[in-house]
């Protein structure tokens, strides 16, 4: 079976049990502050275990994208060495939200792995939590698994957390004894079974979620009993493949294949092939976190993709490969996984253009870096230390971008260690430093909790169409300043998509509350709220949100969609939105695009979106499935995380987008769209930031009052404007040039006058003068003219500029040469004495100080400084 129809068959298998589909969420969880990548099955069921989301379906079964390589699930450093550990893969599962429970649970993974893949019987061992005697009976009753296959084990590998508190449970374990180990007693082989021993492999972890843990560490029994399974699709495959290593399946050989072809290199899976399997498995983890939306940076999640594709070019060299190659196999994995994840096919050349220029960027200081590394390992061995220090590795990391596990790893090839704990302290340092900038309050009281008005539904979202509605109170929280409310029906739209969430009021006869914010907590639409007038009671209320500020919004928003299509059309399909801001002054939408735009380009865009602004096109608003939606050809929007059913808004034939956003009736309502800036916010992905409507109108009015003063200043017409103010510039520029001539002319002069009172030291002709000049340049252009007149010797100069002294060293090669003088240690030493400091090369630097009254004293006391310096 190819891994394929493997994937294909357990969706099937649980499908035909009553269990809905659900697509795979994105590796990178935008809705999740707590993740940097999803990192398994669970995470997008996360809401509905905490009971801040209701299921829409009790049963679920899907393939879902994982990434693990940061926090405890971190498997990097075992990444090739074993058969087994990935940064990415996939996790088939099947849950139960309130609904079936341990019996079909166990049932069902006995069937798919007995009967549906023949599995042999007597190779399989499931472990039970020590206490979980229900689990144990099941497995003894439901199943013909041989008893004494059935394993108890501890918290450590059978019972699972989601945190220090929260849901958790007991779990079952599935594991397959593969052979090949005869050191195991053969009497008793189940004592390998949850152990490093590389004859048994887990193949399918069953998660029972029956307790809740407080902040005491006490367990409480859940109403509503759950379960997570997860079952690694790369291990699944490799023992029903009948291989040994999961790099032998057909998930892997393609991209290998091409990695011997591009190397030259042939794959062996012994020690020899580290580097294959590394690089294979890195270039499946970029592709799929880039095609989700992350990008290589220098913190968070970007830091990590950064780390792995340096790490993958790292082992490229080993290989041979010196040039940008893993952009090349990006075509190779979606080749493989794109019949199972289609965005993938959408964003091949975006994907490989981002992989690419980081290669680039990374290649032009690696070499460098090695160079670097090696002086470092040179000098740690010549003074007897067997580990890199904390500095060294700190220094490779900051200057280099060297990450400290390939610091680690390189060192381990040259036999040395790394001194971790002291690279950690200085990160640590330098984390403190960012932190400063960083630091924010809560606003919400510990103390505040939610109080119960209404049992049953609420958050009712009606604002599509009802401004105003007649409600009640579901729910209420009280701070010190804030009230916060969960209405039964609302009409304000809770932030989301990149539309800030509405304001406006909530009253009733004896009070008044208006509305600061609108947002989304799971499943409730959470009302901030101030009390303005009255005394707050929980009475039937009137809501009207500020339907002006909504309609800036939503001009605004629409706009986003018509820029999004003018884009594409402008620069290519690449182009995917990487975020917005929708609020009712202006409009940010982030794109991926590798160069700035043009002039020509951003005055094309602001033309497009006018021209559909101007046909005054009717909102076409439609729901349907996800997937017909996407047959049709609508757009996914970057972040969102869509349903089965989704909102489709189209415009025409010009722009088709899924968006639960809310929006004009007409292209026409927008009115006016312009373009402010465009810039770039990171690698591969730039910025416009756009206006509409009455504030689009009254910066063109501000613009407009600029132009006519210019107009009337320079006695111009609009079109001669540019022309000139270049001219008025040219005409500074020449004016500042002859300026500086006639300065430095002055001052030259002064040098015919001041060069006879040099000193001859030690066989070295030395000046010091206090001279007059204009500007530090000056003073510089002038130490230069002076060096060349004496031809050999020393000279500092001295002036004050606008009340702080400076001064200029100047030294000939001859006398760098024979006496080691050098102008950087010396202007050192003059800046300290006049309260400040100073550097530069050796035949030139330059210093500045605080301490002008000292500068005649510490000018003559050069003659002093040189004598000492040369004995």
């Amino acid at each position: 079976m190819t891994s394929q129809e493997i994937r294909n068959q357990f969706i099937q298998f649980f499908k035909e049990k009553n269990h809905k589909f659900v697509r795979s969420a994105g590796v990178v969880p935008f809705d999740d502050p707590t993740l940097l990548f999803t990192n398994a099955g669970m995470n997008q069921f996360k809401g509905i275990f905490l009971e801040t989301e209701a299921a829409d379906h009790p049963r679920a079964v899907n393939s879902q994208k994982c990434i693990r390589v940061s926090g405890k699930h971190n498997d990097l450093e075992e990444v090739g060495r074993d058969t087994y550990h990935h940064t990415f893969f996939e996790m088939l599962g099947n849950w139960s939200f309130g609904d079936y429970y341990k019996a079909e649970a166990i049932k069902w993974a006995w069937e798919l792995f007995t009967e549906v893949w023949k599995i042999p019987k007597d190779k399989l061992y499931a472990t039970v939590y020590q206490d979980d005697d229900e689990a144990f009976e099941l497995w003894e009753t439901l199943t013909d698994i041989p008893r004494n296959h059935i394993l108890r084990f501890g918290n450590k590998d059978n019972f699972w957390e989601m945190g220090e508190t929260g849901p958790c449970g007991p779990c079952s374990e599935i594991h397959v004894d593969i052979g090949g180990d005869p050191a195991i007693d053969g009497s008793h082989p189940e004592l390998g079974v949850n152990t490093d021993n590389p004859r048994f492999m887990e193949l399918w972890n069953l998660v029972f979620i029956q307790y809740f843990r407080d902040e005491n560490g006490d367990l409480t029994e859940l109403p509503n009993k759950h379960v997570d399974t997860g079952a690694g699709l790369e291990r699944v495959v490799a023992f029903l493949q009948g291989k040994d290593s999961n790099y032998d399946t057909d998930l892997f050989t393609p991209i290998l294949d091409e990695i011997s072809n591009l190397s030259g290199v042939k794959y062996h899976r012994d020690e020899q092939g580290m580097a294959h399997r590394v690089i294979a498995d890195h270039v499946r983890m970029l592709t799929f976190s880039i095609s989700d939306g992350a990008l290589p940076s220098n913190e968070g999640r970007g830091y990590v993709l950064r780390r792995i594709l340096r790490r993958a070019a790292r082992y490229g060299r080993n290989l041979g490969m010196h040039d940008a190659f893993i952009y090349k196999l990006v075509p190779t994995v979606v080749a493989v996984m794109g019949d199972a994840y289609p965005e993938l096919r959408e964003r091949v050349a975006y994907i490989q253009k981002v992989i690419k220029s980081e290669e680039d960027s990374f290649s032009q200081t690696l070499d460098r870096g090695l160079q670097i590394f090696s002086s470092l390992v040179e000098e740690t061995r010549s003074v007897g230390q067997e580990k890199l220090s904390g500095e060294s590795i700190f220094k490779l990391y900051d200057t280099y971008g060297f990450p400290v596990d390939l610091t680690s790893l390189m060192a381990e090839e040259e036999g040395i260690g790394v001194d971790l704990p002291a690279f950690e302290s200085l990160m640590n340092a330098q984390r403190d430093k960012a932190r400063q900038a960083t630091q924010f309050k809560q606003t919400n009281s510990q103390d505040s909790a939610w109080g119960m008005i209404q049992d049953g539904a609420h958050s009712e979202f009606l604002g599509y169409t009802h401004p105003q509605l007649d409600t009640s109170i579901a729910q209420v929280m009280k701070t010190d300043k804030k009230i916060f409310i969960i209405l039964t029906q609302t009409p304000f739209y809770a932030e989301s998509g990149g539309q800030v969430g509405d304001t406006g009021r909530i009253y009733n006869a004896h009070m008044e509350l208006q509305v600061l914010d609108t947002r989304r907590d799971g499943d409730s639409i959470v009302h901030e709220t101030q009390l303005i007038s009255g005394e707050f009671n929980t009475d039937p209320v009137i809501a009207v949100i500020d339907i002006k500020r909504r309609g800036h919004i939503i001009r605004n928003h629409s706009a986003t969609h018509l820029l999004n299509a003018a884009l594409r059309k402008i620069l290519g399909d690449h182009v995917k939105q990487a975020g917005s801001l929708v609020d009712d002054q202006h409009l940010r939408f982030d794109f991926n695009h590798f160069e700035k735009m043009t002039a020509a380009e951003l005055t094309e865009a602001e033309r497009l979106v006018n021209a559909e602004i101007r046909k005054n096109t009717a909102t076409n608003i439609r729901s349907m499935s996800f997937d017909e939606a996407k047959t049709e050809g609508a757009l996914a929007f970057f972040g969102e995380k869509y349903g089965d059913e989704v909102r489709t808004v189209k415009f025409g034939e010009y722009s088709h987008e899924l968006c639960g956003g809310a929006h004009v009736q007409a292209t026409g309502d927008i009115g006016f769209f312009r373009i402010e800036s465009e810039a770039a916010i990171a690698a591969g992905v730039r910025r416009i930031e756009a206006v509409t409507g009455e504030v689009a109108e009254e910066h063109a009015r501000l613009e407009r009052s600029a132009i006519n003063e210019l107009r009337h200043l320079l006695s111009s017409d609009v079109e001669e404007l540019g022309l000139k103010a270049q001219h008025l510039l040219d005409e500074k520029k020449a004016l500042e040039k002859q300026i500086k001539v006639l300065s430095f002319d002055q001052a030259a002069s002064v040098l015919t006058n001041i060069l006879g009172n040099s000193q001859l030291i030690q066989g070295v002709n030395v000046l010091s003068e206090v001279v007059e000049v204009s500007d530090t340049e000056a003073l510089k252009d002038l130490g230069s003219e002076l060096i060349r007149q004496m031809k050999s010797g020393l000279g500092v100069l001295g002036t004050v500029i606008d009340g702080s002294p400076y001064v200029v060293c100047v030294v000939s090669d001859d006398v760098i040469a024979q006496h080691k003088l050098k102008a950087g240690d010396i202007v050192r030493e003059l800046g300290q004495q006049l309260g400040g400091g100073g550097g530069g090369k050796p035949q030139l630097a330059t210093a500045g100080g605080k301490d002008a009254a000292a500068l005649d004293s510490v000018i003559a006391g050069v003659f002093d400084l040189i004598g000492e310096r040369l004995g």
